[in-house]
């Protein structure tokens, strides 16, 4: 019998601090109680799954009857970035963060990136993505020297126009990093992150955009594909697990293309796992301090979700999460440390399950690979028992 575990993670959809959040640097920081509360988007199909009564929901929405199950996970790793956030959702709990370089990466290293890579660089520093390519763009474009810099997250990011760089080498010169900063250096993403425009103001970051992860080890995900099902990625699923456990993927830029192929892939008939990310939530308002648009973002996605429910099979299941918080009301333009949110539903699923404050992400790798009566050692707990008619 073939049957779908429709995975969604909507990038950086946090809903409120987690416990060591102050650590961080993200006391206080609640990404959909502050987007709801300050711009009301209308959300009537995911308060109706029960987002609203999610315990310690800090915005108005509950809904007396819910029609789906509802909780919010607790992060176990350490950090709070993509690749850490989805490994977590996958069954692995990080002990070590990856590392992050406030003040550049070593000069040292630099050098060699260069020489093996054949172009200069500027930059080496934690910026936004944006505005670097206002203050360095035209530089890059006049010399040819590659725009590396970094973030608050475990990351190497390397900007070139495509005018200047064709898109074959950037992705090349990723791949040379990322064998490059292994030890000390292993950041948990290299990203690509081409350009177009010819001055400064007119800069545009493209759809072009590749993540080179680092291995991850055994995952939901891999567990899947030993089983024979299909592990079907769609977004830059692919990339943050470094291929590893992919079986088929639709590499689409943005949520409007992420959910045309999400919707496409559930009319294909296979057995086993279709896993999302929807990643505007968090690249083009969270990190951008957009909450207009987080909240337009987030009512578009609430209006699909008939349509996703509709083209599921009576055995499929549905869950919607997140990967950790982005609140573009909080200090700062980075991620922050928060619970997420948890919504599942299903035509053999049971109504108004609360499913509480999960202990780790993890339960959702758990919980997928039970749903599949799949064998394996990853962390997490299953809560299929609970949520079975």
């Amino acid at each position: 019998m073939n049957r779908k575990a429709i995975l969604i993670v909507l990038d950086s959809v946090g809903i409120g601090a987690l416990d060591d959040a102050a650590a961080y640097g993200d006391a206080g920081a609640d990404t959909l109680g502050h987007i709801i509360r300050t711009c009301q988007p209308k959300l009537p199909h995911l308060m109706e799954l029960g987002l609203g009564n999610i315990d310690g929901a800090s915005f108005p929405g509950a809904v007396a009857a819910p029609q789906g199950c509802f909780g919010k996970m607790r992060e176990v790793s350490a950090g709070k970035d993509t690749t850490t956030g989805h490994w977590e959702i996958a069954g692995v709990q990080l002990s070590r963060p990856f590392p992050t370089f406030p003040n550049g990466f070593p000069q040292a290293f630099i050098d060699r990136f260069e020489q093996a890579v054949g172009r200069g660089t500027l930059g080496n520093k934690p910026a936004s993505g944006t505005a670097i390519l206002d203050e360095l763009g035209e530089e890059h474009m006049r010399t040819g020297k590659l725009i590396v810099y970094t973030s608050a997250d475990s990351v190497f990011q390397i900007a070139a126009n495509e005018a200047i760089v064709p898109l074959e080498e950037l992705y090349r010169d990723c791949e040379i990093a990322r064998k490059m900063l292994t030890g000390d250096l292993e950041v948990g993403r290299v990203i690509a992150r081409p350009f177009v425009g010819d001055h400064a103001g007119a800069f545009k970051r493209t759809g072009a955009r590749r993540d080179f992860s680092a291995l991850p080890p055994e995952t939901m995900c891999s567990a899947l594909e030993k089983s024979g099902r299909t592990v079907y990625g769609v977004g830059k699923i692919e990339d943050i697990f470094a291929h590893q456990g992919i079986t088929r993927s639709n590499h689409a830029a943005g949520n409007p293309a992420c959910m045309e192929a999400t919707f496409a892939a559930m009319e294909e008939d296979f057995d086993g796992l279709l896993f999302v990310n929807l990643v505007d939530f968090d690249m083009v308002y969270g990190h951008r301090r957009d909450v207009q648009g987080y909240a337009a973002a987030l009512e578009a996605f609430d209006a699909q979700i008939p349509e996703l429910k509709a083209r599921m099979g009576d055995d499929d299941l549905l869950i919607l999460t997140a990967d950790h918080g982005c609140d573009p009301c909080h200090t700062g333009t980075d991620h922050t440390r928060e619970h997420t949110p948890l919504l599942v539903w299903g035509r053999k699923v049971r109504k108004g399950v609360n499913l509480g404050t999960r202990d780790t992400y993890a339960d959702v790798s758990a919980t997928v690979l039970d749903f599949f009566g799949v064998d394996h050692t990853l962390k997490g707990t299953s809560f299929l028992s609970e949520i079975r008619l």
